[in-house]
């Protein structure tokens, strides 16, 4: 019975990786999951158009697709001796490899140093390249409201939620996030460049929040501006034109409920408190250019 509930486990985490991975994988899992059917527009809608699920987004210091972020997650493929794929950073390959990990320790015949070396990297997966940037993630997926989406967030959130307890405590601060940028200092001076604000709200590692073109069009609506429909810098940029005050405010407004939702997410954890400190500096930040 325990060899059937460890399988099911890794299962559950392959699954919950093919939901990201394409339209097709999430029609094929989501009955198993208990999930609503997902039509490929909603699919799309989310992990293209939305919230593309790769680590290097979140955790690097570009805020985008490749880069530093993608090649530190495809060296801890290497570390751990397996040939990254095209994609290391994807949601699915990360769940994929966790799961694979999982499988390989919990494998009889080993050795125990072997074992207990494939649970430690599995952990090192778990807490840099994982529970680094997903919490976040999930709450962004929830505000999209796609009700099939919700539910995938949902139970993705209480599988990591019982990963963490399991695993042995995070060592120390990721190194993504003990790498990562700074945010600009409180108070910004009047002669700070508007270019430099919209990169900082736009690139989660420096600004602590999430934002969404979906959520840029809602602020958009709540500010009281137009909304110009384009890459998420070229939007935002359009709003402070037309209402900086107003704009910003919106901004800080946003920055403040980031805070909460990290703050709240994860009492005494280290890693959301970081992500909560991030929020919460970017809202000084925001009112300083206000």
């Amino acid at each position: 019975m325990t060899g059937t509930v460890t399988a099911a486990r890794w299962e559950l985490f392959r699954a919950l990786g093919a939901v990201a991975d394409s339209p097709a994988a999430a029609q094929a899992v989501g009955p198993a999951l208990g999930l609503d059917a997902v039509s490929g527009t909603a699919h799309t809608d989310v992990f293209v158009l939305n919230l593309p699920p790769y680590a290097a987004i979140y955790l690097g210091p570009q805020g985008a697709i490749g880069g530093e972020g993608a090649d530190r997650v495809a060296g801890f493929w290497r570390a751990i001796g397996i040939a990254p794929p095209a994609e290391p950073d994807h949601l699915a390959a990360l769940l994929g490899l966790y799961a694979r990990l999982g499988e390989a320790a919990a494998e009889g015949r080993l050795k125990p140093q072997t074992a207990a070396a494939l649970t430690q990297s599995r952990a090192a997966l778990f807490w840099e390249h994982l529970w680094s940037w997903l919490p976040g993630y999930l709450d962004a997926v929830t505000d999209l409201d796609v009700p099939a989406l919700t539910g995938w967030a949902d139970l993705t959130r209480r599988t990591l939620a019982a990963e963490a307890r399991d695993l042995p405590p995070c060592p120390r601060l990721p190194l993504a996030l003990r790498a990562a940028p700074p945010n600009a200092p409180p108070g910004a001076p009047p002669d700070a460049s508007q270019s430099d604000l919209v990169e900082l709200v736009t690139i989660p590692a420096r600004s602590g929040l999430i934002l969404t073109r979906r959520r840029l069009a809602a602020g958009a609506g709540q500010a009281g501006v137009g909304y110009r429909i384009g890459e998420r810098r070229f939007a935002l940029h359009a709003m402070l034109d037309q209402d900086p005050r107003a704009t910003l405010s919106w901004l800080a407004a946003e920055a403040d409920r980031w805070q909460r939702r990290h703050r709240d997410r994860e009492p005494g954890d280290e890693i959301t408190a970081w992500w909560a400190v991030r929020a919460a500096r970017t809202s000084e930040v925001l009112r300083g250019y206000a």
